[in-house]
């Protein structure tokens, strides 16, 4: 008989759930929850387990927020909760709650070649791994391999200071900053910050930016009818690049570099033909460096909850 675990992937906006086989790791019953339907974590679960009616005594939550201790307070999102109470209200023998990148990091050592494409570079080497992406906000996470197991390093490095490397990126960084004062990356690789980087170069020409959503920024780009978000979207691309090859430095990831994320999956070709990889390579002295690393973008449509699975079943001793 199968045995499941839950496991959930919960974002500023939406929360997924679904059940995972502890022995194969496959997911499976995979729901999606508007946060704004619930008035709290525990309420979504409660509902999706009934629903289900699939006994689950373990647990594998991963949140888009610091995890530092037993409250959980979300960053994008109203929610937050006592992981011991949750635990004991729902009735689980093993709840862990971790950081929504640890759970796409976590994913990687069990993606197959059909769940990533390849944006330059040479073959992976053994050595560090370095996961971001852009949605609603801007996750980061590295991880490594040490006797036999994967090990995640969460942190919060979409709240790093935006660091400008083009007369476009400088215009955006110098509006920004007279309005917010701190600008973290997250505020132009985001969606929100997609539209901050279309509003920016705007103001920067004393022009007036329509009031326009991220996936109208992208939409408008796509298909080439509003040269102001095709442009916006470029600059986008290239400051992921640009990042991209921050991290990559920070630990040598020669692992790989994954882009995961909601946003890059939706222009995925205009940012294949976009100057990300040249963005990623321009660090001077160190181009050559860079230029062996190796980037994927996650395809998979659930790294989230496929990772809070494998990171669960590697804590019951399954070896990824």
């Amino acid at each position: 008989m199968t045995k499941y675990a839950l496991v959930g992937d919960v974002g500023g906006t939406n929360a997924r759930l679904a059940l995972c086989d502890v022995d194969s790791g496959a997911i499976s019953h995979i729901h999606t929850y508007s946060s704004q339907e619930y008035s709290t974590l525990e309420a979504v679960i409660r509902h999706y387990l009934e629903a289900q009616k699939v006994a689950a005594a373990e647990a594998c939550i991963a949140i888009a927020c610091p995890i530092t201790g037993d409250r959980v307070e979300m960053t994008n999102n109203s929610w937050t909760f006592s992981i011991k109470e949750m635990k004991a209200n729902l009735g689980f023998a093993l709840l862990e709650v971790i950081n929504d990148f640890t759970a796409v990091s976590m994913a990687v050592p069990v993606l197959g070649e059909a769940d990533v494409e390849q944006f330059g570079g040479d073959k992976p080497r053994p050595g560090p791994i370095v996961v971001y992406g852009a949605g609603t906000g801007l996750g980061v996470c590295h991880l490594l391999r040490q006797d036999k197991r994967w090990i995640s390093l969460p942190g919060e490095g979409g709240h790093v200071g935006f660091a400008a490397g083009s007369d476009d990126e400088i215009a955006v960084l110098t509006q920004l900053h007279a309005v917010r004062g701190h600008v973290s990356t997250e505020r132009v690789l985001s969606g929100p910050g997609l539209v901050n980087i279309y509003r920016s170069l705007m103001s920067a020409e004393g022009r007036t930016p329509e009031d326009l959503r991220p996936s109208q920024v992208t939409d408008r780009a796509i298909d080439g009818a509003d040269a102001d978000c095709r442009r916006a979207l470029s600059v986008f691309c290239e400051i992921m690049g640009r990042f991209g090859g921050n991290l990559a430095l920070n630990m040598g990831t020669f692992g790989g570099v994954y882009i995961a994320g909601g946003l890059v999956p939706r222009f995925k070709d205009f940012f294949r033909a976009s100057g990300f990889r040249a963005a990623f390579e321009d660090k001077g002295r160190f181009k050559s460096y860079l230029a062996a690393i190796p980037v994927y973008l996650i395809t998979h449509e659930q790294p989230g909850l496929l990772g809070a699975g494998a990171h669960l079943r590697q804590l019951m001793g399954s070896e990824l």
